[in-house]
């Protein structure tokens, strides 16, 4: 007390302290002082209250132990006397065995009295039960049911209580009332065909599917409360439980499998779209029931059976199982097509489980794929190599048949744009069409998988076209009258080849996303080069069979004939220009390749006439009458070439005026002036040979042997030297050095070389 007194003077000290820092507080202390005295009472107050509280929480709690404590006291004595009254009853209860005995006797009669009426109208009963199952009426049948089971259940419980181990007197009861059973399984049956056929009688007789779920209803609550008084007596009466709702949703599941299996109507033998038609039908019957199930069936059962989720659930079980069952079985490459789309995609579609009518009940997202990964994977391999085996079968068909057009009578048809063609190119790709929108339709992976087999078939079929069109070439080499068509088939052919790049490259855009082309090799490169190989070869045949009419009149130029008047390149002219108007059904790519090449095969062949030494000129008048002639002809060629080669933008007159370049050496009159000619075509055609030299000279006929053994040329820089003329710029010692120090190669030849 003293240390807490001492604690609280110096506080005291503290707040006075704290009050009076400055002088003009002084004048306040009278009311500091008023206001700790009301501070003071306030708390003694408080704490008045706070121990009187107190004191009477203990006064109310003793109060309460005494109580307590004389109850205690009570039960003691009360325990002690119902302990001395139980032993004194133990001989009493004993006594009334026989009073027990006669209870449970009262109770199995009063029972047998209550049953009694039902124990004599038994049969009665069973006859009427019989005659409403065949009559249809389910839920009297059921009730009348109800009362004979009631009865016998009721029997064999009271004689199970009494005597348990009383199997003759049970097995009476159970004899006697032996028809109920028999009644119960007749039933049983009437509902099960009620359910088979539940989508049809729910809409024509709703009241019927209700009278059975209603029946199957009270079969489950009389069969829980069986089970819950097992619990108790482990009495069971025969033929419980009857678990029939488990019963029904079997029947469900059968009746939807039955439903599935029976939709195939027909066979790979008797129609080929079997498994089309057998899909269709499935889908139809699948949507229809499930539509009928969500707005009519489950109106028609209680809410916790879920029957539109079970229906769901089993008709997606029995597709899952029959799609199985087809996938596994030898399917043919459009009939795995047929599977796979319907699976993958029309079963998911709005066609069928994402139809609206179905929403939002089916949720698409959650169904189970009716196949496996690994047996969609085995059927798409399956596929591709059945596919890939057709598509070379009918490549090669096409091909055959292509080839039979090719002998016809009669030519080949034009395009639009009046281009010869065959209809191979049209039927091939119509076949990769035909497959890639059919791969589409399962997936964009298959779609690209097809895509690249059908573009890799693609480039072996051009190589056996480009043999076949070689072959084609060759046997109407060993008869040209035979095929009468040829060369507008071989027209078509080269045709056939820029239609085929076309249709790649279009393919190739409509069925082949960007980022997948720049991921993957099509072998394009190597397709564009086979048909543009097939196209030259078309065009080196065709011109072939040009140059072999024109073959005799070729070998009329520079001849003895040829300089007395021949019309050898007038008719030359008319039959280039004849054939170049069938070649106008060629397309202009290559018609425009064919027109440069064939002017330049008319002057080869021209210049070679020149080269061969048919005739020597005998005078100057002979050489300027045939160079006269062979500028004309020269201008005759230019202006056919110009005609055909309209169009294109391209001038290949340089062709021409080769042949006029020779004409002027054989033109020259002054022979002093011939090496500076001769050098001057040397210098312009830098690949004429030592023998293009001879064969000119000779041509003029006016060089001696000396004179031609005297030509010296620098095959490099083109300029010559004799004894007499210092032609080139450097003196003849020094060509070679000069030459080389100009950087090309030095080959000096004497005799007139090149």
């Amino acid at each position: 007390m003293k240390e807490t007194d001492r604690e609280a003077v110096a506080t005291a000290v503290q707040r006075v302290a704290g009050m009076l820092q400055r002088p003009d507080q002084l004048d306040k202390v009278e009311q500091y002082r008023r206001r700790e005295a009301r501070k003071k009472a306030s708390v003694e107050a408080r704490l008045k209250a706070a121990i009187q509280s107190q004191l009477d929480g203990v006064r109310t709690g003793l109060s309460q132990l005494h109580n307590a404590l004389n109850d205690v006291k009570d039960i003691q004595r009360s325990l002690a006397d119902v302990s001395k009254d139980w032993r004194q009853g133990i001989n009493t209860i004993e006594s009334l065995k026989d009073v027990k005995d006669a209870v449970v006797r009262h109770s199995q009669l009063a029972a047998a009295v209550e049953n009694l009426k039902n124990i004599f109208s038994v049969p009665e009963i069973v006859r009427e039960t019989q005659d409403l199952i065949e009559q249809g009426a389910l839920l009297q049948a059921h009730r009348k049911l109800m009362d004979l089971e009631c009865s016998r259940d009721g029997l064999m419980y009271e004689q199970y209580r009494m005597d348990s181990g009383n199997t003759r007197d049970m097995s009476l009861i159970h004899s006697y009332f032996g028809s109920t059973q028999g009644l119960s399984d007749e039933l049983a049956k009437q509902l099960w065909m009620v359910l088979q056929r539940s989508l049809v009688t729910v809409r024509r007789d709703p009241t019927l599917l209700v009278s059975v779920v209603r029946i199957i209803e009270r079969e489950e609550k009389i069969d829980r409360r069986i089970l819950d008084r097992k619990k108790q007596t482990s009495f069971v009466p025969p033929g419980r439980p009857k678990n029939w709702k488990e019963n029904m949703f079997k029947i469900l599941d059968k009746t939807v499998i039955t439903r599935i299996e029976g939709t195939q109507a027909d066979t790979r033998e008797s129609d080929k779209m079997w498994l089309v038609r057998h899909l269709e039908i499935i889908r139809k019957y699948v949507l229809d029931d499930l539509i009928v199930a969500k707005n009519l069936m489950v109106q028609c059962f209680p809410p916790h059976y879920e029957i539109f989720k079970n229906l769901l659930s089993m008709y997606h079980q029995a597709l899952t199982i029959r799609m199985q069952e087809l996938a596994s079985e030898d399917l043919e490459a459009n009939e795995i097509v047929s599977l796979l789309t319907w699976v993958l995609n029309t079963y998911t579609s709005t066609e069928m489980m994402g139809n609206v009518e179905l929403a939002p009940e089916v949720d698409v997202g959650t169904l189970e794929p009716l196949l496996s990964p690994n047996v969609v994977s085995e059927l798409l391999d399956t596929y591709m190599s059945t596919l890939t085996s057709n598509i070379i079968a009918w490549l090669r068909k096409a091909l055959e048949t292509d080839k039979k057009d090719w002998i016809k009578e009669t030519e080949p048809e034009a395009d639009q744009d009046g281009y010869y063609q065959t209809t191979l190119p049209a039927i091939v790709f119509q076949m990769f069409e035909q497959n890639l929108q059919v791969a589409a339709q399962i997936s964009e992976d298959l779609k690209t998988k097809v895509l690249v087999l059908c573009l890799q078939q693609m480039n072996s079929f051009l190589s056996r076209y480009k043999d076949e069109a070689q072959l084609y070439k060759e046997e109407h080499l060993r008869n040209r009258q035979h095929p009468h068509c040829y060369v507008q088939y071989m027209i078509a052919i080269i045709n056939n080849c820029q239609t085929f790049k076309e249709s790649i490259v279009s393919l190739k855009r409509k069925y082949l996303k960007n980022e997948v082309e720049d991921g993957m090799s099509l072998g394009q490169p190597s397709m564009d080069g086979i048909l543009d190989a097939i196209a030259k070869e078309g065009c080196s045949s065709l011109l072939e069979e040009v140059f072999l009419d024109l073959e005799q009149h070729l070998n009329e130029l520079m001849t003895r004939k040829w300089l007395l008047g021949s019309n050898a390149v007038d008719i030359i002219c008319v039959t280039v220009e004849d054939y170049f108007n069938d070649f106008a059904k060629i397309k202009k790519p290559y018609k425009k390749r064919m027109t440069a090449e064939a002017h330049r095969r008319v002057v080869v062949e021209y210049l070679r006439a020149v080269m061969q030494k048919r005739i020597s000129f005998r005078s100057p008048e002979e050489r300027k009458e045939g160079a006269e002639r062979m500028v004309r002809e020269a201008e005759q060629l230019r202006f056919l070439f110009r005609k055909l080669a309209s169009g294109f933008g391209e001038d290949a007159d340089g062709y021409c005026d080769t042949i006029i370049a020779v004409a002027e050496v054989i033109k020259l009159t002054d022979p002093s002036l011939l090496y500076l000619e001769v050098s001057t075509l040397v210098s312009k055609y830098p690949d004429i040979r030592d023998d293009h030299i001879g064969a000119l000279l000779a041509l003029r006929g006016d060089a001696s042997r000396d004179m031609k053994q005297t030509f010296t040329f620098c095959l490099t820089c083109g300029w010559g030297t004799s004894s007499s003329h210092k032609l080139h710029p450097m003196p003849d010692i020094q060509c070679d050095s000069w030459c080389r120090e100009q950087g090309c190669l030095t080959d000096r030849r004497s005799g007139g070389g090149f």
